[in-house]
């Protein structure tokens, strides 16, 4: 049996690539390893959460994260650290959406 690679990631390994200083910007399907995200990056974007698919009014029941509604979705800045969350298109489990519609996500990077 192969083994599981779930949840596996080489965040150390992945930025030794960046060899200039130029912005890095991290694509992480998971959300949940943006509090382990070094300053370096400046922008992650990730999904994995399709935004709970049930929100009503900020309430989020079930979130597939270990944070729970923290990263669910939208522009999070944490430590001048920057992470968008998409909806994103389907669902996940059950095809069922409330208060959290598909989306897809348009960025526009510039400087300030």
């Amino acid at each position: 049996m192969a083994p599981s690679t779930i949840g596996i990631d080489d965040l150390t390994e992945a930025l030794t690539k960046v060899a200039d200083d130029a912005p890095v910007i991290l694509l992480a399907h998971e959300p949940d390893i943006f509090p382990s995200v070094p300053g370096r990056v400046a922008l992650t974007l990730s999904g994995h959460t399709h935004g709970g698919q049930i929100n009503f009014f900020g309430w989020r029941p079930n979130v597939p994260s270990h944070y729970g509604a923290r990263y669910a979705y939208g522009h999070k800045i944490e430590n001048d650290r920057h992470l968008v969350v998409s909806a994103g298109l389907g669902c996940s489990i059950a095809p069922v959406r409330i208060g959290c519609p598909p989306e897809i996500v348009v960025i526009d990077l510039g400087v300030a």
